[in-house]
């Protein structure tokens, strides 16, 4: 099964199970914009989860950084829902499009910034930097995309898109806590290594993902040159 097949299946299975809650939004006349900036003050407070961990946790203290990433995969939901209440309910808009990936970005920024703050006050200068890269390679993905459908070029190729780096994000920083809890006082290794290597793939492959979509657009740009 290759990574596209299984991603589209993963999908079609979370679309599934978020279905009631989806159809209950619709009911209650719930708004795709409301629930794509619900998503928006989730992350807020995800970041300011790990900016009060980096200000007052001890150094074996991880817990912050596990309820922080438990956040933000609940936000990531939120960011599955708004597009699944928009199509079901009939409210897609040209505006709501605008208004969800805006918010996406500043999602991004405000959860990276957290992440970044928490490593940099912990003294964990490599593993912000890390944090910094995959930043810059989550955001120029998005900008690729949307300067080539600028241009009528559709650009959805590459790995590392934005439910892909909400996993690992979330996924590495739960993880990183509940090791900590679990190991207590002498894991076998700094806990802040499993939120830092699935960041190190986000950084390592979401910039590879937008250097391939600029290649794409270089492609079909030079196969409409050669048609003409």
């Amino acid at each position: 099964m290759s990574f596209k097949t299984t991603r589209n299946w993963l999908q079609q299975t979370i679309y599934k199970i978020i279905a009631p809650v989806v159809h209950g939004m619709i009911r209650i006349g719930i708004t795709p914009n409301a629930i794509t900036a619900t998503g928006l003050v989730l992350n807020i407070i995800a970041a300011c989860i790990f900016i009060d961990g980096g200000l007052h946790a001890q150094a074996n203290d991880y817990s912050y950084v596990g309820w922080g990433g438990a956040l933000i995969f609940f936000a990531g939901l939120f960011d599955m829902m708004d597009g699944q209440v928009a199509r079901i309910g009939n409210m897609k808009s040209t505006f709501g499009a605008l208004f969800d990936s805006v918010l996406d970005r500043y999602s991004e920024l405000f959860t990276f910034f957290g992440i970044c703050s928490y490593l940099i006050l912990h003294n964990y200068t490599f593993e912000a930097i890390v944090a910094f890269i995959a930043l810059i390679g989550s955001l120029m993905v998005s900008y690729v995309r949307a300067r080539a459908e600028g241009l009528n070029i559709e650009c959805k190729v590459g790995l590392m898109q934005r439910p892909e780096r909400v996993v690992l994000t979330s996924l590495g920083a739960v993880c990183c806590g509940v090791y900590a809890y679990f190991a207590e006082e002498s894991p076998a290794f700094d806990p802040i290594w499993i939120l830092t290597i699935p960041l190190l793939f986000v950084a390592i492959f979401s910039n590879i993902t937008a250097f391939g979509r600029l290649r794409h657009c270089y492609r079909v740009m030079k196969a409409t040159e050669n048609e003409k």
